[in-house]
């Protein structure tokens, strides 16, 4: 299009996945392979009211791709739209969604029934102010060993608005440095025993805000 639309959505340099946990590359997508280190900040942002829904349409995601989807928020000190965390610990989680008891996957049975279409909710007591949203796919299908996890993550600029003023001080996790090839969740054979429960990666979901 001419001219590109400003997008909220931080630049996703490449179309493939993320597999050595340590690089930037991991926070909010890069191809550092393709010379091209992470991603930068976008112009803009959206504005969204705590405890609100948000709903985020990813393209048809391929069956044989299972794994958990998570959500992060970091609370950004300055403009967002020329912030970068770095390998700051600022990201909690706000959102998860791994395997079922009966066995079926965030992505791709849940998120298939859904149209592709994943709904998490901004905690409503969270504190007003600039945060982005990090939200992530971790396809397990190479799993078995490490590197073999492909993380999908994915950034988006918001403003929330309303009267809360809960905001997490410890748990706090970086990105790069909240997964590793030790972290529970990143070495997972999902074909060795398909009925075993998945622990999914990084920290505990921040249940402050609710």
């Amino acid at each position: 299009m001419n001219p590109v639309p400003q997008r909220i959505i931080r630049p996703i340099p490449g179309n493939g996945p993320v597999t050595d946990l340590s690089l930037i590359d991991v926070q909010c997508n890069g191809y550092t392979d393709g010379g091209v280190v992470g991603s930068t900040p976008a112009p803009i942002f959206a504005t969204v009211s705590a405890g609100s829904q948000v709903h985020l349409n990813w393209t048809t995601w391929p069956d044989s791709h299972v794994g958990p989807i998570i959500t992060y928020l970091a609370h950004a000190p300055s403009d967002i739209t020329k912030w970068q965390p770095g390998n700051a610990a600022v990201w909690f989680k706000i959102d998860e969604s791994g395997k079922t008891a009966d066995g079926k996957w965030a992505a791709t049975d849940l998120l298939t029934a859904t149209n592709s279409i994943y709904t998490f909710t901004i905690p409503p007591k969270l504190k007003p102010g600039q945060y982005i949203i990090r939200h992530e796919i971790i396809a397990l299908h190479g799993a078995f060993e490490y590197p073999g996890a492909q993380v999908y993550p994915s950034c988006i600029q918001i403003q929330v608005t309303g009267s809360g003023n809960a905001l997490p001080t410890s748990g706090l996790v970086s990105f790069p440095g909240a997964y590793n090839a030790t972290t529970p969740g990143i070495v997972f054979d999902v074909y060795d025993n398909p009925n075993q429960p998945y622990p999914i990666p990084g920290s505990a979901v921040w249940t402050g805000g609710n």
